[in-house]
């Protein structure tokens, strides 16, 4: 299960881009906390404490404890907002939570058993279609990522969501169609090779 976060905030008092930007000057990110029907909560968090945590590679799929004024707010990051030159954060949204409720969140990828696949041992290349998935969970059962098993699968085959186990109590949020998460391709050497003895052959 992904771990929970705690990130400490104080509250913002000044809105519009001036505030904004003389927090920023003081390595302060400005963010706003939303949802469940309470009014939105403009905050502060620390730039060095929140690159950290984006630097945890959970920071999507994990629940954020923020405290801000003596309290504790259960949320999840939706938004970050980086700048297009510096990658510095520029502002962030949290989405308030209640401890079960049903979030949908992007979960990482992992897949294992890339010895048992025949096809990566014949030298073909994984292509990964997607590096997360989208999935419909407990907010207290957020799993840490999605393990893809590549045991059996030749050159040539697609990996759909169906062909996956996903973890106890999840569900994917695409439910409409089985969609592809990776391929197994020929190596682009072994292609042009084919196509050259292709050539041959027609002359």
């Amino acid at each position: 299960m992904s771990e929970q976060l705690t990130l400490s905030a104080e509250a913002r008092d000044r809105a519009g881009k001036g505030a904004s930007r003389a927090l920023r000057r003081e390595g302060r990110v400005p963010a706003v906390i939303y949802g469940m029907n309470e009014e939105p909560l403009s905050i502060h968090v620390e730039e060095k404490l929140l690159n950290k945590q984006l630097g945890t590679g959970h920071f999507f799929n994990s629940v954020i404890m923020v405290e801000v004024g003596g309290k504790t707010v259960r949320t999840l990051a939706k938004d970050v907002a980086f700048h297009p030159v510096t990658d510095r954060p520029l502002h962030a949204d949290f989405l308030r939570v209640s401890e079960h409720a049903t979030v949908t969140v992007a979960v990482p990828v992992r897949f294992e058993n890339e010895d048992a696949s025949p096809g990566l041992k014949k030298g073909g290349v994984l292509n990964v279609v997607r590096h997360d998935v989208e999935l419909v969970v407990d907010a207290a059962e957020i799993p840490d990522d999605v393990v893809v098993d590549l045991k059996g699968f030749e050159i040539g085959n697609s990996i759909h969501i169906s062909a996956v186990t996903l973890p106890k109590g999840a569900k994917a949020a695409i439910e409409d169609r089985d969609f592809t998460i990776a391929t197994i391709v020929a190596p682009s050497a072994l292609k042009s090779a084919e196509g050259e003895a292709a050539e041959g052959e027609g002359e």
